[in-house]
């Protein structure tokens, strides 16, 4: 497996990978309803890109195909962490992580899905609160979790 930085031409296979892992991967903790308002399968390709230009972001490459991809920005908020379907489970998710967490200095914050707080726990990360987001007029919980670093 590689990790390497996002590329702009990166940002459309990223868009499908988060709406086909949410359509599978969350399905286990979140309806039909959930998943299709969080991930709509419409993105702003625009607003994305320069996002994750903005922000650290890397992409995890196996076998020549994208696997995975996480960003974080300067306030050490990690924004996404999404591993397609078919690579769960294989460290891909640990080893952009473990990156991600190295480029801030301080704590690092994160909303955590139902599905994704398992893995934050085991890294350390702590609950601050359960919370309730909107998308598309749909209720979804998550969590505010953080990590304490250099403390």
């Amino acid at each position: 497996m590689e990790i390497r930085k996002y590329q702009q031409s990166d940002c459309r296979t990223l868009a499908e990978l988060f709406y086909h892992t949410v359509h599978t991967v969350n399905t286990k903790d979140y309806t039909e309803e959930q998943v299709n308002a969080w991930a709509t399968g419409h993105v702003d390709l625009k607003q994305w890109d320069r996002s994750f230009q903005e922000n650290y972001t890397l992409i995890a490459v196996e076998n020549g195909i994208i696997a995975g991809f996480g960003d974080i920005d300067k306030t050490g908020y990690l924004d996404h962490l999404f591993v397609h379907a078919d690579y769960q489970g294989k460290g891909i998710a640990t080893a952009i992580c473990d990156q991600l967490e190295q480029a801030v200095m301080g704590n690092i914050t994160t909303h955590a899905s139902i599905t994704a707080k398992p893995f934050f726990e085991k890294r350390g990360y702590k609950v601050v609160k359960e919370q309730q987001v909107e998308r598309q007029g749909v209720l979804l919980t998550n969590f505010v979790m953080e990590l304490a670093l250099n403390a």
